[in-house]
């Protein structure tokens, strides 16, 4: 199974509205379906991009995406039953990932109506298989970290959060109580008078899981 690829961009076409680039990838050609926002990525020599691959008797299918969470969640789309490859191609190249996920958690029935192929019982069984998946959680999440005014601790504390919130999970902790946790955590780490580096000295997946804890069972 092909998760990942990065290679020389050697085509590019569309067919039927659909967006597809053929990859040099250590001497082999990769005929990748991806979305339209990727046009812009196209006018470069190498492409990077995450691969979901369908495979049928006649052919290997290849749709790939710039980000993870974008290909993750095609994943999880291809699970809910009647949910093929094109409607979810096409959810993902009419909307933002966000507006996605905010429609699923607010049951925005008119949002998911509104794209063809999904009907009122299919969007039912959309919200009711994807609340819980955990792509949808950490997009929510990954918005708190977002908001972290210093740039250089994004990517140390995202790993942090990221092993956090998943601990918390493991405990049976609800989406609503590991957000309050990882606020607390984010407003200390935000604070105008403590330095990047004292920050990251003390900030560790014990420390954090520690006051996580102790906040949240005050808090009951």
């Amino acid at each position: 199974m092909i998760s990942w690829i990065k290679g020389e961009i050697i085509d590019t076409w569309i067919k039927a509205k659909r967006f597809y680039v053929l990859i040099n990838c250590q001497g082999l050609g990769y005929e990748v379906q991806i979305l339209e926002s990727l046009k812009k990525d196209l006018d470069k020599n190498i492409i990077t991009l995450w691969i979901h691959q369908i495979k049928r008797e006649d052919s290997d299918y290849f749709f790939g995406f710039k980000d993870k969470i974008k290909r993750d969640f095609f994943r999880d789309l291809l699970q809910v039953k009647g949910i093929g490859p094109q409607i979810g191609m096409s959810l993902l190249n009419k909307y933002d990932l966000n507006q996605i996920f905010k429609s699923i958690k607010n049951k925005d029935k008119v949002f998911f109506n509104s794209i063809p192929g999904i009907g009122p019982k299919m969007t039912e069984r959309l919200f009711l298989e994807l609340k819980n998946k955990n792509t949808i959680n950490s997009e929510i999440i990954k918005d708190s970290i977002e908001k972290t005014n210093n740039p250089e601790l994004k990517k140390e504390i995202k790993n942090l959060i990221d092993d956090l919130d998943l601990a918390l999970k493991s405990l049976s902790y609800s989406l609503k109580d590991r957000k309050k946790a990882i606020n607390l955590i984010l407003t200390k780490v935000n604070h105008p008078n403590v330095p990047t580096q004292k920050v990251l000295k003390s900030f560790t997946f014990e420390i954090l899981l520690k006051e996580s804890l102790d906040f949240l069972e005050q808090s009951k």
